[in-house]
């Protein structure tokens, strides 16, 4: 190498090194989930019977599909909103773990929480075999059961991570988690008095039924204070579902793959990657749910843990809502909004016998 040659490179090695091709593509996508965060927040804030992360994820699919801004998602921000979609919702899960404490939930007594776990196990099944049986494309089948038997997009996102599902495969589950929940927020405080419902047991009902924290939340302070108790710890419960859930649809994938690797038309050169027996990000989800319980954080640091949280999952939820295309939607998910109507319904009727049996 020549001088001349050794100077260039000295002259340029320091731009090369400081240069980072993913960061620029990932920067404008992620400043638009950023600057969207904070109108779902100023959404949420002059309605407040709209749930912030709700919000988000509306924003999200307004922003995809309005002539103005549909060419931008699908183009230049699309690398930083699917970044936000995938990594930011993880990060959410995780911290998702820090609003439950086990003592909270073994203060429901063993009946209650035989329940609230048959009620999840039910609807799972029922909506799996519901998704199934109407013929739903991939994954969709069981990324609803997991959706509306557990916590809505952030269980999605969980489950996703096991299957090995595409990204913009789980938007049509999303948005239609989405839509239920939010139908509930409308739909459920006026059939409190028809259905005889006390304000605890009306919250026990919400805590059961109501897909995402947020909108739990928005449901059950409806009826007030009890209610609004009553139905967290019973959502938080159900979140607790959220690990071994996972962790049983990875122990069966992981015996198909070992099926299929080991069957006669497999050769000796196959090879199949197995999904994990627990994802990373859900073993962090159960940590932080130990060190919740354990008390060893003090009350700010859980409450910054939980700001962050929602901002984390906010900035997801608008760049999965970023991915919902409603022409694709109406065109191809008439199958997936009849299951997720019906699932809904299940879930809500299985939720009402348990509230009769707590």
């Amino acid at each position: 190498m020549s001088a001349e040659q050794r100077r260039e490179r000295r002259r340029t090695l320091p731009r090369a090194l400081t240069t980072n091709p993913l960061k620029h593509k990932l920067a404008p996508g992620l400043a638009v989930a950023a600057a969207a965060v904070g109108v779902a927040w100023l959404v949420h804030r002059t309605v407040p019977g709209m749930p912030f992360l709700t919000a988000a994820v509306i924003l999200g699919i307004l922003a995809a599909n309005l002539p103005g801004t549909r060419s931008p998602v699908s183009g230049v921000l699309q690398p930083g909103l699917e970044f936000s979609g995938k990594k930011f919702m993880r990060l959410g899960i995780v911290l998702l773990g820090l609003k439950l404490s086990l003592f909270d939930v073994a203060a429901l007594g063993w009946g209650t929480l035989g329940i609230i776990i048959a009620i999840v196990l039910l609807t799972f099944l029922g909506t799996l075999l519901l998704g199934k049986a109407l013929k739903l494309p991939g994954d969709q089948p069981i990324l609803l059961a997991t959706g509306f038997s557990i916590c809505g997009a952030s269980a999605i996102g969980a489950m996703s991570g096991v299957t090995k599902t595409d990204h913009r495969d789980t938007v049509v589950p999303i948005a239609l988690v989405t839509l239920c929940g939010t139908l509930a927020i409308g739909v459920l405080p006026l059939l409190k008095i028809p259905l005889g419902l006390d304000p605890v047991q009306f919250g026990h009902w919400v805590g059961a039924s109501v897909h995402d924290v947020g909108q739990v939340v928005a449901t059950a302070q409806t009826a007030g204070p009890a209610a609004l108790a009553g139905a967290l710890i019973v959502k938080l419960t159900r979140v607790l579902m959220l690990a071994p859930m996972v962790t049983c649809v990875a122990l069966v994938r992981r015996r198909r793959s070992n099926n299929r690797a080991g069957s006669p038309s497999g050769g000796p050169d196959d090879t199949v990657k197995l999904p994990p027996l627990v994802p990373f990000f859900v073993a962090a989800f159960m940590a932080m749910i130990v060190v919740r319980t354990l008390g060893i954080l003090p009350p700010p640091a859980l409450g910054l843990a939980g700001t962050a949280q929602d901002l984390l999952l906010a900035a997801a939820l608008f760049g999965l809502g970023s991915s919902v295309r409603v022409k694709s939607l109406l065109q191809t998910g008439g199958r997936a909004i009849v299951a997720a109507m019906l699932s809904w319904a299940l879930i809500a009727v299985l939720a009402y016998g348990g509230v009769q049996l707590m």
